[in-house]
């Protein structure tokens, strides 16, 4: 019998919501499963979201943009035509839209985080691509999850290994610490003095992987991997003192876990974000995938070297922030968000975006909170963005 899942697509515009759509074509075309897209929802990209739900004939689609939602409304008409939402809570609806049992998540940035926990209160399984949310509320996130009995199902390439690695060592005893695996961006081996000169069109140039911008400059300034270091600790449950990080340029480990008789368990496989995706919408079964296998005979040597935190702070910022907890790396993800934007913009420079992250975080008012709530992390965000504009003006 056919596999059945009907989802909903947060962000679905992106690169990762497109690529999830190519899983699903892939996975109806082969006859292996049968997806059903329930919702589709994004930002502000009307004409994308047009064509996708002419092609995947969704019930509901949404958009925060207000404008962009009534220009889309306009052009889907008809007894057949979707429901479509708008406005700041348009993303929440659509997380819970009726019917869904996966919602995934892959908007961008801390948006991400209340429809995705709308979608966990409401007892959907959660695909998630946003490691923002757990970047921010990592300790609630997991608490509303276990609650509810929903699982959270990893997208990013480098926890989606780590997850399946961990199906071969069962116990939790097992597990001596689980390693990251990090390309090292555009930037691995440019001196602290060209760093200082980099522009954005430089920082958008990653060597691996064909991503978004803002998650681009992430993986340049390897905040990326910082933030991955959170996601890690609230989704496998491990201290950050078992969480280690290692550049390997050729991105063919995805990352690994060593266990505590000293075997490494590692995943393999193209840089594709469809095979972490259809693995998560697919679990627990697995399925051919239709695309261009791994070639062992074709690799070039695999090497491996340790994070410069000098050239490249943020990781540093990261691991910080996590270790001290409560509203710190709600206030790393903000301040990093901002100073990332204001760096595409050509406001910031390159190296201004750990320096202004790092003074965010000695000045969060909120600093003292061990276990904010939910009000408290939203405040903490906003707070942060205010502070690195304010920065920016100054």
């Amino acid at each position: 019998m056919a596999l059945s899942r009907s989802i909903v697509i947060l962000g679905s515009t992106g690169s990762i919501g497109e690529s999830a759509l190519k899983v699903v074509d892939h996975l109806n075309s082969s006859g292996q499963a049968r997806v059903k897209v329930v919702a589709l929802a994004a930002r502000s990209s009307a004409k994308r979201l047009l064509a996708q739900a002419r092609r995947y004939k969704p019930r509901t689609v949404a958009l925060s943009d207000p404008q962009a939602a009534a220009w889309l409304k306009a052009r889907l008409k008809g007894p057949a035509a979707p429901r479509v939402l708008s406005g700041p809570q348009a993303l929440e609806a659509a997380a819970v839209a009726p019917g869904a049992s996966l919602v995934l998540s892959a908007v961008v940035g801390a948006a991400g985080l209340l429809p995705t926990l709308k979608a966990i209160r409401a007892g959907r399984h959660i695909a998630l691509a946003n490691k923002e949310t757990l970047v921010a509320a990592g300790e609630l996130v997991r608490r509303e999850a276990d609650r509810a009995q929903v699982r959270l199902l990893p997208v990013d390439s480098e926890h989606n290994a780590i997850f399946q690695c961990l199906a071969g060592l069962p116990l939790a005893d097992e597990v001596k610490r689980i390693i990251l695996t990090a390309s090292g961006g555009p930037f691995r081996q440019a001196s602290l003095s060209q760093l200082k000169r980099v522009r954005a069109q430089e920082a958008l140039k990653h060597p691996t992987w064909a991503m978004g911008p803002k998650i681009t400059v992430d993986s340049a300034t390897l905040m990326n991997k910082g933030l991955e270091v959170i996601e890690a600790r609230w989704l496998f449950g491990i201290g950050f003192d078992r969480i280690s990080v290692v550049v390997h340029p050729q991105s063919v480990i995805h990352s690994m876990v060593e266990a505590v008789d000293g075997s490494v368990l590692a995943q393999l496989g193209p840089a594709d974000m469809r095979l972490p995706i259809q693995h998560a919408f697919t679990w627990p079964r697995r399925m051919a995938h239709g695309m261009q296998p791994l070639n062992l005979l074709a690799l070039p040597a695999l090497t491996f070297e340790a994070p410069d935190l000098k050239r490249f702070p943020c990781l540093a910022l990261a691991y910080a922030a996590g270790r001290k907890g409560g509203t710190a790396p709600a206030v790393l993800n903000a301040a990093n968000e901002a100073a990332v934007a204001a760096f595409l913009k050509g406001r910031l420079d390159f190296m201004g975006i750990p320096r202004l992250v790092a003074r965010a975080l000695r000045a969060d008012p909120q600093a003292s909170l061990v276990k904010p709530g939910l009000e408290s992390i939203l405040q903490a965000d906003a707070w942060a963005r205010r502070y690195v504009e304010g920065e920016l003006d100054a």
